[in-house]
C-alpha cells in the first residue's frame, strides 16, 4: 500500500477551478443562477475565494450590478480588500478564464472539492466516535448514514435557502402542474372525499391515521398503498410490525382478487376464485411495493431502512403500521410518552429529510368507544399531534350496536375524519368498508 504523500494530506480543492468560476460571473453575472444551483461560499477552498463569491452574491442580494469595480467597492466596505489580495487579485480572476460559457463545468469541480471535504470531515468524526466505547455502535451507523445520505442525495449542501430561490422553485413547481393538469399536487390515496381536501399526500409531510382497534386502520393503509402501487405505479415502502408480510399479501390477494378473506385463509376455492387469485397476483407481482416486515424493530433500524428504500427503490411514499409498535433508543426509565415523543419527531424529521410522505397508523385511546375521536385522543403520546402535518381519523360504531340490517349488509359505512391538517381545511367524509374482503372503497363505488 502507498504511503501518503504530501498532496494526500491537503483537504482535496482545484484552485484553477475556484478562479475560474469567479472571473466567470465577473463576466458575465448572468452565470450567476447556474453557479447557485451547485455552491455557496463555504464550497470554496481559499479564503479569498470565499470573501470574493460572498461579495457577488451581497450584490446580487441588492440588485446591484456585478462586475469587477463594483465586486471590488463591495469587499472593501465589507472590510475583506486588503485580506483577499487587493484589487490586483480581484482583477487577476477575470484572466483566469476566457468566457463563462463552461462556468456550470467549473462550479462542479468546485462543487466535488466540496463534497470531498465533507467526507473527509465526516469520517474523521466517524473515527473519533467508532472509539468512544461510550457510544452506542447502531447510533453511530445511523448518525453517519443519515449524514453521507444528505451528500449523496442533494447536488448541494445547502444550511439555508434565500427567499430569492424558494420563490423560483414554487413557481416552477405550480407551473409544472399547470401544465400537466393534474387534479393533486401530491400522491392520490384513491379517495375522492380525502384527496379533495388533502390534494394528495404532500412530500416532507408526517401523515397519522388513527382509529380503535378492529376499525380498519391496516385495511385503509393496504388500501391506500395498494392503489397508489397497483393502479398508479408509484414506489410504495410498507412497514408491518403488527402482522407478517405473508399475512398482509393474503390481505392484498383478497381485496384485489374481490374474493372472501375466509377463504384465502382456509384455501376452500372455487374455480372462479382462482381466477381472480392469478389475475390478482399478476398486479401485484409487478407492483412497485416493498414490504418489511421485521417485528419488533428499533427505532433506527427503521429510519435506515427507510432510507434504503429511498436511494435503491425510489420510493416516494412510506406506510409504517404502527407507531405504538416501533422500539425506541431510549428505553430504561424513560416514561412512556418520552418514548413515543421521540418517535415521533424521529418520524416527522425522516419525512423532510427524505422528502416523501409517511403515513403512521397510530391508536386512539378507549375513552372514544361510541363518540367521534378527536386529537387529544391519540394514545400515548400529546406529540403526535404536534408533529403530525395531516391527522386522520377512522370512525363507527360497533357492530354490535348496529341493527340488524346494517349487520346483513355487505359494506358499512365508516367516518373518515380530517382532525388536523397543516396546510388545508378539516372536515369528514364517509367511505364504505368491505370486511369480507377486508378492504375499503370509496363510498360511490358500492360492492358487486
Amino acid at each position: 500500500m502507498a504511503s501518503l504523500s504530501l498532496k494526500d494530506k491537503i483537504p482535496p480543492h482545484n484552485d484553477e477551478a475556484e478562479r475560474a468560476t469567479l472571473g466567470a460571473l465577473l463576466l458575465d453575472s448572468s452565470a450567476l443562477a447556474v453557479v447557485l444551483k451547485y455552491l455557496r461560499p463555504d464550497d470554496f477552498y481559499q479564503t479569498a475565494s470565499k470573501r470574493v463569491f460572498q461579495a457577488i452574491i451581497n450584490l446580487f442580494t441588492k440588485g446591484e450590478v456585478i462586475d469587477l469595480l463594483t465586486v471590488t467597492e463591495q469587499l472593501r466596505r465589507d472590510g475583506e480588500l486588503e485580506s483577499c489580495g487587493g484589487p490586483a487579485y480581484v482583477a487577476s480572476l477575470t484572466s483566469a478564464v476566457p468566457s463563462s460559457a463552461n462556468v456550470e463545468y467549473y462550479a462542479r469541480i468546485v462543487q466535488g472539492g466540496s463534497v470531498r471535504r465533507e467526507l473527509l470531515r465526516i469520517a474523521g468524526e466517524i473515527v473519533v466516535t467508532a472509539h468512544d466505547d461510550s457510544a452506542d455502535s447502531r447510533v453511530i451507523i445511523d448518525e453517519a448514514e443519515r449524514k453521507i445520505f444528505e451528500i449523496t442525495d442533494k447536488q448541494q449542501i445547502n444550511s439555508y435557502k434565500s427567499a430569492r430561490e424558494l420563490v423560483s422553485r414554487a413557481i416552477e413547481v405550480i407551473e409544472r402542474h399547470s401544465q400537466a393538469h393534474d387534479e393533486y399536487t401530491g400522491i392520490p390515496s384513491g379517495f375522492k372525499v380525502l384527496d379533495d381536501m388533502t390534494s394528495g399526500f404532500q412530500k416532507s409531510e408526517f401523515i397519522v391515521i388513527g382509529a380503535r382497534p378492529s376499525i380498519g386502520k391496516t385495511a385503509l393503509a393496504t388500501t391506500m398503498a395498494a392503489h397508489i402501487a397497483i393502479k398508479l405505479k408509484v414506489p410504495v415502502g410498507f412497514f408491518t410490525l403488527e402482522m407478517s408480510s405473508m399475512a398482509l399479501l393474503q390481505r392484498l390477494l383478497a381485496a384485489e382478487g374481490r374474493i372472501d378473506s375466509k377463504k384465502i385463509r382456509s384455501g376452500i376455492l372455487k374455480p372462479a376464485d382462482f381466477s381472480k387469485l392469478t389475475e390478482a397476483a399478476a398486479a401485484i407481482y409487478d407492483a412497485p411495493l416493498f414490504i418489511d416486515d421485521s417485528p419488533n424493530m428499533k427505532l433506527l433500524d427503521l429510519r435506515a431502512q427507510a432510507r434504503r428504500m429511498k436511494v435503491q427503490e425510489r420510493v416516494e411514499i412510506i406506510f409504517i403500521d404502527y407507531i405504538g409498535l416501533i422500539e425506541p433508543e431510549t428505553k430504561g426509565n424513560v416514561p412512556r410518552h418520552e418514548q413515543v415523543a421521540e418517535i415521533s419527531r424521529s418520524i416527522k424529521a425522516l419525512a423532510r429529510e427524505l422528502e416523501i410522505p409517511v403515513v403512521t397508523l397510530s391508536q386512539v385511546g378507549r375513552q372514544v368507544e361510541g363518540k367521534e375521536p378527536t386529537l387529544a385522543d391519540l394514545r400515548e403520546s400529546g406529540s403526535i399531534e404536534q408533529d403530525a402535518d395531516v391527522v386522520i381519523f377512522l370512525h363507527r360504531l360497533r357492530e354490535s350496536d348496529k341493527d340488524a340490517e346494517q349487520n346483513r349488509r355487505s359494506f358499512v359505512e365508516t367516518d373518515l375524519i380530517i382532525a388536523k391538517q397543516r396546510n388545508g381545511p378539516v372536515g369528514m367524509g364517509k367511505i364504505a368498508f368491505l370486511p369480507s374482503y377486508t378492504k375499503f372503497e370509496p363510498l360511490s363505488a358500492e360492492p358487486e
